[in-house]
C-alpha cells in the first residue's frame, strides 16, 4: 500500500518511535514535582522545548507545547484577542486558512467581533496588498498560513508579516505544513504547528509568542504527554535534518505528477500554485468524476490519497479552500508524498491513474449516455439537474451545450451546493462563458453562454 496522504498525517518517523519509548521510562512523572523523578521529567521537557526553539527561531521561553495543533490555533488566538482586548476586536484571516481558524474567527464574530476574511487568487496565495488594506485601527490580530494544506500553495508571510508590523498588529502564523521543512521567515509574533504534521506523534502541538506582543496567557496541556513531547521535539530536528535533501527529491516526484496526469487523463484541472509550494504535495480535479468512487478506485489499486470533492464529504459541499480558490472541485484528487516516497509507487500511481478515472467515468456514463431532459423557455435550453449531486450537474451541461448555437444560453437547474462551484470551472476549463447565477424556484439557476 502506497501512502500518499501525509498533510493529513505524516507516518511516526523512527527518531520520533526511539525517542518515545526511551521517554516512557524517564518521564513519566510530573515534571512540576520537586522530587527525583519529577526532576528528571522536567530535564527531558526542558531539552525538549531547547530543540523545538531552535527548529522554530525563537527564544525556549517563547514555545509551549500544547495537546494539538488545534489547540495551539485556539489558545494563540484567544490569548492575543484577549490581550489586545482594548485595541479592538477585529480579527483578519485569509479565507483558505485551516478549519481551526475560521472557527476561531467564527467564535469572535458570535461574541460581538468582526472579521474580515482575505480572499485568494485562483492559485490559493494571498495579495499582500490586500491584508494592508485589511488592516484598521481595531485590529487585534491578523493570521495567515505558511503554506495550504490542501493544495500546497506557500503564502508571502514575510511580506505580510511587514505591513501588519508596520501597523503595529501582530501576525499568527500557523506553520502546520512547512514547520518540518523550515523555520517560517518574517517578523511573525505568533506561530503554531502540528507534530504528527511532520512525522511526531498526534497529541502534541507547538505554540509560540514572541516577546512583546500583548498576550493574555492560557493555560497549557505540556505536562500532559511528556512521552510524546519528547518524540515530538526529537523527530522535528531530525526531518530538519533531511529536508533539504528529501525537499529536492519530493519536489521533482510532484512536479512529475503535475506534468503528466494531465497528458494521461483528459479533463483535468491542477490547481495550487506551480512554484510556490510545498515539496510533497500536488492536487488535481477530474471533470465528470465523482470524488469518493475514484478515491475508492485508487484504495483498491493500492494509493491512500484524499479529496476537497463535496461528494467525498458528509456536508455535501466542496472545501472551502477549493472554493475560495474558484476552482473545479469534482474528482479531486490530493497526493501528498510522506518523506522517503519511493519513485517507483509514484510511476505506478501514474500507470494506475487513467484507468481508475475512465472506469469512474464509464459508471456514470459521463459523455456517452443519452442527454437529459431539456425544456426550451425563451430560447434558453433549461436543463434539469435538481436532486442530482456533483458531478451529475456538470456532466449533464456537457452533454447539451453543443444543442444550442453560438451565443446560445443554457440554464443549469441544481439544488447541490458543489455546482456554484463546479459550473463557472467549467466554463473557465471548456472556454464557454459563465453569465452567473439567479434564483429558482427550486435551488439556482446557473447561466452559460455557449462562446464555442
Amino acid at each position: 500500500m502506497a501512502y500518499f496522504d501525509a498533510a493529513s498525517v505524516a507516518p511516526l518517523h523512527p527518531v520520533a518511535r526511539q525517542a518515545l519509548l526511551a521517554s516512557l521510562d524517564e518521564g513519566w512523572a510530573d515534571p512540576g514535582r520537586l522530587y527525583r523523578e519529577g526532576r528528571r521529567a522536567r530535564i527531558l521537557l526542558d531539552a525538549a522545548r531547547e530543540a523545538a526553539a531552535e527548529a522554530v527561531g525563537c527564544r525556549a521561553d517563547e514555545l509551549v507545547f500544547t495537546s494539538s495543533g488545534t489547540r495551539a490555533v485556539q489558545t494563540g488566538v484567544a490569548g492575543v484577542l484577549a490581550g489586545r482586548r482594548r485595541i479592538g476586536r477585529h480579527l483578519i484571516v485569509s479565507a483558505v486558512e485551516h478549519s481551526s481558524v475560521l472557527h476561531s474567527a467564527e467564535a469572535l464574530e458570535a461574541d460581538g467581533g468582526t472579521v474580515t476574511r482575505v480572499p485568494v487568487t485562483r492559485s490559493g496565495a494571498v495579495a499582500v496588498a490586500a491584508y494592508e488594506e485589511a488592516l484598521r485601527s481595531d485590529t487585534a490580530l491578523a493570521c495567515l498560513q505558511s503554506a495550504n494544506h490542501e493544495v500546497g500553495t506557500e503564502q508571502p508571510v514575510a511580506a505580510v508579516a511587514e505591513v501588519c508590523r508596520a501597523a503595529g498588529v501582530p501576525l499568527l502564523v500557523d506553520a502546520a505544513q512547512s514547520l518540518g521543512w523550515g523555520r517560517v521567515d518574517g517578523d511573525w509574533s505568533v506561530l503554531t504547528a502540528s507534530a504528527h504534521k511532520w512525522g511526531g506523534p498526534s497529541g502534541v502541538g507547538l505554540l509560540v509568542v514572541r516577546k512583546g506582543v500583548r498576550y493574555a496567557a492560557r493555560e497549557t496541556e505540556e505536562f500532559g504527554n511528556l512521552p510524546a513531547i519528547v518524540a515530538a521535539a526529537a523527530s522535528l530536528r531530525a526531518v530538519r535534518a533531511e529536508a533539504g535533501r528529501e525537499a529536492v527529491r519530493l519536489r521533482e516526484l510532484t512536479e512529475r505528477i503535475r506534468v503528466r496526469v494531465p497528458e494521461l487523463v483528459p479533463d483535468v484541472e491542477v490547481v495550487g500554485d506551480p512554484e510556490r509550494r510545498l515539496p510533497g504535495i500536488v492536487t488535481f480535479s477530474c471533470l465528470y468524476v465523482d470524488g469518493e468512487a475514484l478515491l475508492h478506485e485508487l484504495d483498491l489499486e493500492g494509493f491512500s490519497v484524499s479529496s476537497g470533492s463535496s461528494c467525498t464529504s458528509s456536508t455535501l459541499t466542496p472545501s472551502h479552500v477549493l472554493k475560495a480558490m474558484g476552482v473545479l472541485s469534482e474528482g479531486n484528487v490530493r497526493v501528498s508524498l510522506p518523506a522517503g516516497a519511493a519513485e517507483e509507487d509514484v510511476e505506478r500511481f501514474l500507470a494506475v491513474l487513467p484507468g481508475a478515472v475512465a472506469g469512474v467515468r464509464e459508471k456514470l456514463g459521463a459523455l456517452d449516455a443519452p442527454a437529459p431532459a431539456t425544456a426550451v423557455e425563451e430560447d434558453v435550453l433549461v436543463v434539469d439537474a435538481l436532486g442530482k449531486r456533483c458531478p451529475i450537474p456538470v456532466i449533464e451541461l456537457a452533454k447539451v451545450i453543443g444543442d444550442v448555437p453560438v451565443g446560445g444560453l443554457v440554464r443549469v437547474l441544481s439544488d447541490d451546493e458543489a455546482a456554484r462551484l463546479d459550473i463557472p470551472a467549467w466554463c473557465e476549463m471548456r472556454g464557454q462563458g459563465y453569465e452567473g447565477e439567479e434564483p429558482a424556484e427550486r435551488g439556482t439557476a446557473y447561466l452559460v453562454r455557449r462562446v464555442s
